[in-house]
This record gives C-alpha cells, structure tokens and sequence, in this order.
C-alpha cells in the first residue's frame, strides 16, 4: 500500500503543471532612449510615462511578482547606449530593454541583447536592418520602420505628382536607410530621384543643404530626417521660400509630436505617416486622454507603440509561466497583438511586428477644432502592405 501511494504521488508530481518562474523575485524592463537632444519630444520621458502605464494597466505585477521600470539617456550615442545596457543586464537584473531611439543605438543594443540571451523590443528606431541582417531571436520592432513610410508617404506623393526627388538625410544608420527605402518606392511607381545630400545629426543650420534640394528642380525635397531636424528644415525652408516656389517637403518620419513643436500653420498641409492616431476610435481617444492628464502631451506612434510592447512582453511572461527568455520570446512570437495601438497585429519570425499604418493629412488652422486634433486620415495601409515581406527581409532567421 506504501508503494502506491508513494507510486501515485510521483505520478502526481510529473503530471503537476511547473510552478511559475520568474528571476531575481521581480520583473524589470529598461526603457533607454533620448531624453534631453533632438528626439526628447519624439519619445524620451514621454515614452517612459507609456511604459508606466503599461505596468499599472497589468496591474503592477506578473505571476506575482513586481514589475519594476528604469530608464536612462543615451544621448543619442551608441557606445553610451552600449555601456547601460551592459551595466543594466549584468549588474542591475534587467531583464528587457526597451524603446532604443536612434537606429545606431538600436543596433549596438540588439546585438549585445543577443549576445546576453536577453529581449530587447524597439519602437524609437526605424532601420529595416533591425529585422533584416542584423535581425535577433530576441529581437523585436515594433510602431514603424523606415520601409513602412516609405510606403506611407513616398508612395502617397509620387500618386500626387511628385515625382523627381531629392533628399536631405541624417548621415547615420536611419537616415541611409529611409532614403534607400523612400528612393525604391518612388523608382517602383515611376519617379526619379534627382540627387542627394547628408547632414549631420542635430545641425542648427540648413540653409546649405536646403538650397541645393531647391536648385535641384526636384518637385520633392525629402526630409529623411526626425525630430528638432525635421522641424529645423521645414522652418527654415519656409524662409527660403521653397514650398512658395512649387516645390514640395516630404517629413518621411514625422509625428504627432513634432507637428504640436512645430506649430500648425508652419505644419498645415503635410503628408506623413503614423501606425497610431490618438483621435482615431473612442479607445485611442480615452488612451490619449489619459497620457495627456500624465504628461501634458497626447500620444505619437512612438509613445502608444511603447505602451503596446511592455503589454505584449508581460502578457508573453504570463502565457510562458516564466521570464526566461527563451520562453517568453516565443511567446510574443505566438501571441496576436490586440490592444489600443493595433487590431489583429501579428509578430513575424523576423521580429517584426506588423499592423496597420496610417497616411496622414495636416489640417489647416481653421480645421482644427480641439487642440491635438491635428490630423485627417487620408488612408490606412494594411500592414501587409506597409512592411516587407519577411522572406524578403534577409534575416537568416526566416526560412
């Protein structure tokens, strides 16, 4: 009789579900991006503020155990970012970091993510190559990505007309690689691109760069810039009388944020691209709504896209039963993304997140009828569409 019931209780044990892991007693996430250079406003402690809100949404803990948030400046370097995220995974038990502004410093990151076993998810960084050769098992892009607005905007104003191009590019990771993405989609419909100048990241000075775009002839000049610099050119292109002469400015990467720091009559009548619009359903609405109550600003893509990522992660730690990373990482692979940033969102095997995006309309000052209301939706453009085809990505990870 002793047999059996010592029998029965090993069967008991291999068939009892295992107990919830999670490392170190708690849950803790890094959001690192820029906090005080040209994309403060872009994502910076606005972002933070999303992750935040994450966590108290979640209900502040996983599998019982606390969710802690931390954050830091990385000045927009990519050795600085570097040198946190290291100190952050081998020293201060961060378990996921997040954001990573600026694709240079999401590159650093994401490789060093891997090297470490560790997830890292990006909303603040554009390049393709997050999710193309330089794509992780661990890696994951979320909000946008320099593919995605070229589609958006480049493929939208070629339709309009504009079809010779000339840009103005960061000379940096994403600068090249919205211009490269920008420059296909125009060739594809049609266009030309008559020539090309880089500037340097958070230059005060455009004039030079903005009177060779103007002695181009091109009917596009396309800003494959963000931020400060973004606004910088079109302020000081409206100086040179640029627009006045027929030409047209393309903001490849320009948000909510940026139109708000820019001012609604120098902003009036641009196209741009966005995944998330506060104003566009009552959810996103009451989501906008509560950032604003927290920081005084409503919401871009970057923000709410950040919001989505920390949700998704603690939602994959939950179905895992566990933060290893192994687990949690197929998970977020597995798992829809259904939340106020996207509807039916699924995570391809490159670690691209892939959801609708939205061509937007700037209004005119007299359209604006509540402040931050500043866009129409001239159209949404189904993820499939937005994003590369994964096979096509060159991530060795996709078969």
């Amino acid at each position: 009789m002793t047999r059996l019931l010592l029998s029965a209780a090993a069967a008991a044990l291999l068939t009892t579900p295992a107990l919830a892991e999670v490392s170190d007693g708690k849950v803790k996430i890094g959001i690192l991006n820029d906090q005080s250079g040209v994309y403060a406003d872009f994502g910076g402690k606005f972002s933070v503020e999303a992750a935040k809100m994450a966590v108290e949404d979640f209900g502040g803990k996983v599998l019982d155990m606390p969710i802690e948030v931390v954050d830091a400046d990385h000045q927009n370097k990519a050795d600085i970012a570097s040198n946190i995220a290291r100190q952050w995974y081998d020293t201060e038990q961060v378990d996921a970091i997040m954001e990573l502004t600026t694709s240079s410093v999401a590159l650093a990151v994401q490789a060093l993510s891997q090297e470490k076993k560790k997830i890292d998810l990006v909303t603040g960084a554009a390049t393709t190559d997050l999710t193309g050769k330089a794509c992780s098992p661990y890696g994951f892009h979320w909000a946008y990505d320099t593919h995605a607005l070229a589609v958006g905007t480049g493929g939208a104003l070629v339709e309009q007309g504009g079809d010779s191009w000339f840009f103005l590019t960061a000379d940096y990771a994403f600068g090249y690689s919205l211009e490269e993405n920008t420059a296909a989609i125009v060739k594809e419909k049609g266009g030309t691109v008559v020539g090309a100048v880089k500037h340097p990241l958070a230059t005060t000075d455009f004039s030079s760069f903005l009177l060779q775009g103007q002695s181009s002839g091109a009917k596009v000049i396309g800003l494959a810039n963000a931020g400060l610099d973004t606004q910088n050119a079109i302020k000081q292109a409206s100086e040179f009388g640029i627009t006045q002469g027929g030409q047209k400015l393309a903001a490849l990467l320009f948000t909510l944020a940026e139109v708000h720091g820019l001012g609604i009559e120098a902003a009036q009548g641009l196209t741009l691209t966005e995944s998330f619009y506060w104003n566009r359903t009552p959810e996103t609405a009451e989501f906008g709504k509560r950032m604003m109550e927290r920081t005084g600003a409503m919401p871009n893509m970057i923000h709410a896209g950040t919001y989505s990522g920390v949700m998704h992660y603690l939602r994959a730690i939950e179905a895992a039963g566990t933060d290893e990373t192994e687990a949690v990482a197929a998970k977020m692979h597995e798992m829809p993304v259904d939340d106020i940033f996207a509807n039916g969102g699924k995570v391809a095997p490159n670690g691209r997140m892939i959801s609708d995006v939205y061509l937007l309309e700037v209004k005119k000052p007299e359209d604006v009828k509540t402040e931050w209301d500043y866009f129409n939706v001239a159209a949404t453009i189904p993820g499939d569409q937005a994003y590369l085809d994964p096979a096509k990505s060159g991530c060795p990870l996709v078969q």
